[in-house]
């Protein structure tokens, strides 16, 4: 049996079950559509929190993060799993008690404002859209591969297999449907990692694997792979960060953006009561920690994995010769997610830090074919020439080395690690189907955080407030519908890989809605005109921020400045500023608020009533 019809059936069988499961769980009210009913138990509803929010970064692109960064990536696991300590801790149990539908909900209620609940649907969306690209892109990558076509294709395939089951089942098929998806990404994640750590170290937990001894080489095998990526010319995968500053604040970001993300505070309105929302993060949390315990290590095993396939016999040996290749290396080529050059003319494949001249010497071709600016290219080039030739004092200048010749995307170090081990043809459709889970059950998550601002916060509260509950629910369907849409035009040209894109959106949900959720629950003091000024300030920073080194709205060709750190304001990367955003926010809100009329009595008394999380009713309608 082909490695295809493998893939075809554990990929065909995993979407049957979602299908089934989204059909039965038909939602057939606004409640359902939203919160599920409201009846989800605490642990069915970790799962499903656990899927929600191990996206398509989290078990595609994390570990290419780790494998490429080394410790310096280390921040998106130290970030996303302290945001759900925020979240378990400071918010979720009092969101819950106030017993509404969405996050615009209460931030309306709190702060006695349509407008306040109109900028927060704005955050939500702007968040959630960045968000869901980045899905979509990881899904496209997972679909492209496992179904053998174009990266356009499977991102276009990911988009009707999302619609389909989330515009049927709302929130009630989407919780179901993720407590499923947990099980096929967990088992798929770990399994293959259990398989290439026997190989490596002899120790069946990967998470231990990683400190142990390295079987071939008989040294520890991060003291293995640190000394075989400097014999490259990169950097020590143990080695430190330069700026530390950077770094706090990329994990804070991370951290506030967990908490303030719609798609997963919506999760803690499905529960019966409060102490299950407690229990629910927690429960979420332990599911999470299964695979973020084995991340550092499918990373480092996979970087260990791929420079021994390239250099077959040792990094001081030649390298692998073009047509001896295996052949998941030409199929990845297949899809455009790996690229080989061979610059120097000698048929083998150069994987190394070149500098940067590789990379310049293909902007240079570029810019000769489609008529750029071919000065300014060529002076790049000669620039990282001169850079080439001092990497290891001249060692790949002497080696007649002409640049790096293999480009891979990190986001495929995942998918490919089953194959770049030689691992049983099932264990690779196993880890197909697992991806495909993850990017999918994020994307459900998020549409229907979309779906529910615009027909719940923006139509019902806003533009038709006499909307029959049928309406509401057509309008929410709809809305995911176009949301969808839109997410797949984006994810075919993403303003990076999937972690990076997943990044850009927590920092502009942390910017935005946590201080206005925190400071909603927490300080009396604040009011509407202060909250309003706080979130739209914090928003508009952050997203100029961005768009300045990123490009406006994502779109290529439109960045001020290049995205490296010689630019960067104070040294403070994209992906690091939404941790100064809430900052500003908060100081907005705080220094608007002292100056203006205090909220009312009764909205006083409700954030009292929020604070002491001892029973919640249903979440409520208007």
């Amino acid at each position: 049996m082909s490695q295809f019809t493998i893939n075809i059936l554990f990929v065909g069988a995993s979407f049957l079950l979602y299908f089934g499961i989204a059909i039965w769980a038909r939602a057939g009210s606004t409640k359902e559509f939203y919160v599920a009913g409201g009846g989800v138990h605490p642990i069915l509803n970790g799962m499903a929190t656990g899927a929600d929010w191990m996206s398509a970064a989290s078990f595609i692109s994390m570990a290419g993060l780790l494998a490429a960064g080394g410790y310096g990536a280390s921040s998106y696991l130290m970030g996303w799993t302290g945001g759900y300590v925020l979240l378990a801790l400071l918010l979720a149990p009092y969101l819950r008690k106030f017993g509404k539908f969405t996050v615009p909900d209460f931030i309306g209620d709190r702060f006695y404002s349509k407008t306040a609940a109109l900028v927060a649907v704005v955050c939500l969306i702007v968040a959630s859209t960045t968000y869901v690209i980045g899905q979509m892109t990881g899904a496209g990558v997972a679909f492209s591969r496992f179904l053998e076509v174009d990266n356009t294709t499977g991102l276009i395939i990911a988009a009707v297999v999302v619609f389909f089951y989330a515009v049927l089942g709302g929130m009630k098929g989407i919780t179901y449907t993720q407590v499923a998806q947990y099980v096929v990404l967990i088992i798929a994640y770990t399994v293959p990692a259990v398989f290439i750590s026997l190989e490596l170290t002899g120790n069946p937990i990967p998470g231990l694997g990683m400190f142990s001894t390295h079987t071939e080489s008989g040294m520890p095998l991060l003291t293995k792979l640190d000394q075989v990526v400097t014999d490259l010319g990169f950097t020590a995968y143990t080695a430190d960060v330069p700026n530390k500053l950077n770094m706090v604040l990329f994990t804070l970001s991370l951290m506030i953006g967990t908490a303030g993300l719609p798609h997963v505070i919506i999760r803690f309105f499905t529960v019966p009561k409060v102490a299950d929302a407690r229990w629910s993060a927690g429960w979420a949390l332990v599911f999470i920690a299964l695979l973020y315990f084995t991340a550092p290590a499918v990373g480092s095993m996979a970087r260990l994995n791929l420079i021994d396939t390239v250099y077959p016999q040792g990094v001081d040996a030649p390298a692998l010769p073009y047509e001896e290749r295996p052949s998941w290396m030409q199929t990845w080529e297949d899809t455009g997610l790996i690229q080989y050059s061979d610059l120097n003319g000698d048929g083998r494949i150069q994987m190394y830090n070149d500098g940067g001249l590789g990379a310049a010497q293909a902007a240079l071709a570029t810019a000769e074919a489609e008529g750029g600016d071919v000065a300014a290219a060529t002076a790049a080039v000669e620039a990282a020439r001169s850079a080439h030739s001092d990497v290891l004092e001249g060692k790949f200048d002497n080696a007649g080395w002409q640049g790096n010749e293999l480009d891979v995307n990190k986001d495929i170090m995942v998918l490919a690690n089953p194959e770049i081990a030689n691992l049983p043809p099932w264990v690779i459709g196993l880890i197909a189907a697992g991806g495909l889970a993850a990017a999918l059950s994020t994307a459900a998550g998020l549409l229907l955080a979309i779906s529910s601002a615009i027909s719940h916060d923006l139509i019902k509260r806003n533009l038709n407030p006499n909307i029959s509950d049928k309406g509401e629910l057509l309008a929410a369907r709809i809305s995911m519908g176009v949301a969808i849409v839109v997410a797949t035009y984006l994810g075919l040209n993403p303003p990076g890989f999937a972690a990076q894109v997943v990044a850009l959106a927590f920092g502009i949900a942390g910017a935005s809605l946590f201080p206005a959720l925190m400071m909603g629950i927490f300080s009396k003091r604040i009011n509407s005109i202060g909250a309003i000024s706080g979130m739209l300030t914090g928003l508009i920073l952050t997203l100029v921020y961005i768009f300045v080194y990123k490009g406006w709205f994502f779109m290529a060709g439109t960045a001020n400045f290049p995205d490296t750190a010689e630019y960067w304001l104070l040294g403070i990367s994209p992906l690091s500023f939404g941790a100064i955003g809430a900052l500003i926010n908060f100081i907005v809100a705080f220094a608007v608020s002292s100056v203006t009329a205090p909220p009312p009595a009764h909205i006083q008394e409700l954030v009292e009533s929020v604070r002491s999380p001892k029973g919640a009713g249903a979440a409520i309608d208007h």
